[in-house]
């Protein structure tokens, strides 16, 4: 199929009907060749990037918007848009493959009008991306209530971290050290071909150079190595997983930190929990690649006692659900799907959360919260007002007033991610 038309439909189920863009995408590159499938995802990402610039284009260039059934033409003009301006194919292929999207869309009638928007574009391009950028969502690329938290919560680089956000993310890889050390892993991708280099930190961590297509990883299949971003990959130095004890990996799925502490502590007993019984298959497809197991749970975090009889945990790693803010440039989607009240709801949430797995912690034990967020009130705000509602509770990481370690988007090429670790007193 026409990979604009693709890719028009997959804006608009996005944007006009807030589906997830990792739910929305892998089925619409089923529906192109398999040599178009990159090509459909930076089309969609680089839309969902400079959604608020481009729509400020289009309505410069319409009479009137597109509306009902033909809201998903408005998204082709968007696509094309996107092409003209940050894409290196040829004007002519883009307006034509573009204009042409219109039948299997099944709307050639509206053929004339997409041209005339974009060859239009083309003559005055200039003007219209000055007059694009003239106010802060076009300039940015944000909506006006994140830009507004990033601006308050970081005065001094908001800046950098919505620059970050536009970024394409880097593919890293986590090497299970149950196969490999990191050393041996990096050569065996020299031989291969593949480019990569270590990370500073994450002792596992490679970026690659390159992105590639994991059948081309060396040990993929038989377990070697994994993707998974650099920040995310230190919840295991954070959590320190010894043998024989019982660690709790709370609101797990996907279930990459659940493997990673199993391939660090092999002889840890390890139960992995999450609310979401579809996302719990890819915990337990993860755990079979990897040939670890794990004790694998669906229930509610905020009641551990519906699910969990057994004895206390030494340990538990809580990835907390979360606004996911610090993955914005490997899920421009969250730009447009997340409301401003929705960090008030979370943070409700997180806390609850955070209480009960307290409860079921052993005296002595360590728990560390995570999350993918760059919000305060995510992060060093949720730890301050658990330190305040616990006695029995030491901090480990950053200090009262900065309670934690909050990393931002695009730092040592990492996804923004937070950390805190807290010890309870035995």
């Amino acid at each position: 199929m026409n990979v604009r038309a693709v890719a028009a439909k997959v804006i608009f189920q996005v944007v006009d009907q807030g589906q997830s863009l990792t739910a929305v995408l892998p089925k619409a590159q089923q529906q192109v060749a398999p040599r178009d499938g990159a090509l459909l995802q930076e089309i969609c990402y680089g839309v969902l990037r400079w959604l608020p610039r481009l729509e400020a284009i289009a309505q410069t260039l319409m009479d009137k918007p597109l509306k009902g059934k033909q809201r998903v033409f408005h998204h082709l003009i968007l696509v094309g848009l996107y092409q003209l301006n940050y894409m290196r194919v040829p004007a002519h292929a883009a307006v034509g493959e573009t204009v042409d999207a219109t039948k299997p869309l099944k709307k050639p009638q509206l053929r004339g009008l997409v041209n005339a928007v974009l060859r239009n574009y083309q003559r005055d391009q200039d003007a219209l991306n000055e007059k694009a950028v003239s106010h802060d969502a076009g300039r940015y690329g944000h909506p006006g209530w994140l830009l507004k938290l990033l601006q308050e919560a970081y005065p001094e680089n908001w800046q950098q971290v919505v620059d970050n956000n536009h970024q394409k993310a880097p593919m890293w890889l986590r090497v299970n050290r149950q196969h490999n050390s990191r050393d041996d892993y990096l050569q065996r991708l020299t031989d291969a071909g593949i480019e990569g280099e270590a990370h500073p930190e994450a002792t596992d961590a490679i970026r690659l150079v390159s992105p590639c297509d994991v059948t081309k990883l060396p040990g993929f299949d038989e377990g070697w190595v994994s993707v998974q971003d650099a920040a995310a990959q230190l919840s295991v130095d954070y959590l320190q997983p010894e043998a024989g004890e019982l660690i709790l990996d709370c609101c797990a799925a996907p279930g990459g930190k659940t493997c990673h502490i199993l391939e660090h502590q092999p002889d840890a007993r390890v139960v992995a929990i999450d609310a979401d019984e579809n996302r719990l298959t890819r915990v337990k497809e993860n755990l079979e690649r990897l040939n670890l197991s794990a004790e694998v749970i669906c229930g509610d975090a905020r009641e551990p006692d519906v699910w969990w009889q057994g004895e206390k945990f030494d340990r538990i790693l809580l990835d907390a659900p979360c606004s996911a803010t610090g993955v914005i440039r490997r899920h421009p989607d969250i730009k447009w799907l997340r409301r401003a009240d929705d960090i008030e709801q979370l943070v409700t949430l997180q806390a609850e959360i955070f209480d009960a797995m307290w409860q079921k912690l052993k005296p002595g034990g360590t728990l560390v919260y995570a999350t993918c967020s760059i919000t305060p009130q995510e992060n060093a705000q949720q730890v301050t007002a658990f330190l305040n509602r616990h006695q029995d509770v030491s901090l480990l990481t950053g200090d009262a007033l900065q309670p934690g370690r909050q990393i931002l988007p695009g730092q040592d090429d990492m996804d923004g991610f937070y950390y805190a670790v807290l010890q309870k007193h035995a």
